[in-house]
């Protein structure tokens, strides 16, 4: 029988290639809203982020999701996605 390839994505922060079940999908809304997307499904421009504060802080650090948006985000939705993401880790 056949094996079932494991689609892979890079973390934006720490750059390592994980499953994509690892990781964290962070999206831009197509009315510019930035915010965490458990699903996986939400439109719009994604990047993807381990499960860590650390390394959402350092692909913030280093711009690396305003690359990825190709767009400047904010100090509000850098809050934001903090806030989000120590939520997620308390449930």
């Amino acid at each position: 029988m056949k094996e079932k390839k494991v689609p892979m994505r890079m973390c934006v922060g720490c750059r390592e290639m994980k499953p994509k079940k690892e990781l964290l999908r962070v999206v831009k809304s197509p009315e510019g809203a930035v915010s965490i997307d458990l699903t996986g499904r939400k439109p719009g421009r994604g990047a993807y982020v381990c499960r860590s504060a650390d390394c959402l802080k350092r692909a913030m650090k280093q711009k690396q999701l305003e690359r990825a948006f190709e767009c400047p985000l904010g100090e509000e939705a850098h809050a934001s996605l903090l806030q989000e993401l120590q939520a997620l880790e308390n449930a």
